[in-house]
C-alpha cells in the first residue's frame, strides 16, 4: 500500500514560474523557454545547479548564468531570473495536503531551491510558504543538504527520514526527468501539468474516488 505522498514545491504546491519566465523571454525578445535552456544544459554543473546546492552565492550566480546565456548569443542576468521563481499558492493542493494528513497519510516536501535570503520576496508570500511547509512531516531542501533532484540520494534521503520505501510512496513533479528518477527508485511518480490534473492523477494512484480534493 502505498501510504507516503511526497511533493515537489515550485510548479505542484504553488503555480509554475515557467510562465513568469515566458513573459520575461517576451518582454525582452529572448527566444522563448531560453531560461529553462540554460538551465538543462550541463545540469550538473551550471550557475543554476550549483546555486541549488548552495556551491555559489546569488551573486556569483548573477555573473555565472550572465556568462552562460551570452555564450549563446544573449544578454540576460542571473538576478532577473531570480524574481521570477515563486509563484502563487494552489489553494486545492493546501486542501490536500490538510486531507491527506487527516486520513493518516505521510507527507512530505522535496524541492530544488536556492539558499534563503538570496532572492527578493513579499513578505506575504513567504509567510503563505512558510505555513504550507510546515504541514509537511519532513522538507528536504537541495539548498541545504547539497544535493539536488534528479540525484537519487534525495529521494532516498526523504524515505530513510520518514521510514519508508520508495514503493511506498507516491511522488509529484512539474519536471519529467525528476518523475523518472523518482519513479526508477519504485516510486509511483506523478508529472504535474496543472493542478486538478495532479488531483486526479492522485486519487488515481491512492486508489480513492477522485474528487476528495
Amino acid at each position: 500500500m502505498r501510504d507516503t505522498v511526497i511533493f515537489d514545491f515550485g510548479g505542484v504546491i504553488t503555480s509554475s514560474p515557467f510562465a513568469a519566465f515566458n513573459r520575461l523571454e517576451r518582454e525582452r525578445g529572448l527566444p522563448i523557454d531560453l531560461i529553462r535552456r540554460l538551465n538543462a544544459t550541463d545540469p550538473d554543473s551550471n550557475a543554476w545547479a550549483r546555486f541549488e546546492r548552495a556551491e555559489i552565492d546569488a551573486a556569483t550566480f548573477d555573473r555565472d548564468f550572465a556568462v552562460e546565456a551570452k555564450a549563446i548569443g544573449h544578454e540576460l542576468r542571473g538576478r532577473d531570473v531570480l524574481a521570477l521563481l515563486y509563484g502563487d499558492v494552489r489553494p486545492r493542493m493546501v486542501h490536500a495536503l490538510d486531507w491527506l494528513k487527516r486520513e493518516g497519510f505521510h507527507i512530505g516536501c522535496i524541492t530544488n531551491n536556492v539558499p534563503a535570503g538570496d532572492t527578493p520576496r513579499d513578505p506575504q508570500a513567504v509567510a503563505a510558504v512558510a505555513a504550507v511547509l510546515a504541514r509537511f512531516d519532513h522538507v528536504v531542501e537541495s539548498s541545504k543538504v547539497g544535493i539536488r533532484k534528479p540525484d537519487p540520494r534525495i529521494y532516498l534521503m526523504m524515505c530513510e527520514t520518514l521510514n519508508k520505501r520508495p514503493d511506498q510512496c507516491v511522488y509529484l513533479d512539474d519536471l519529467g526527468v525528476n518523475c523518472k528518477a523518482a519513479a526508477q527508485l519504485g516510486m509511483a511518480a506523478i508529472k504535474v501539468s496543472g493542478e486538478g490534473q495532479a488531483l486526479d492523477d492522485l486519487c488515481a494512484a491512492l486508489g480513492i474516488a477522485p474528487g476528495h480534493f
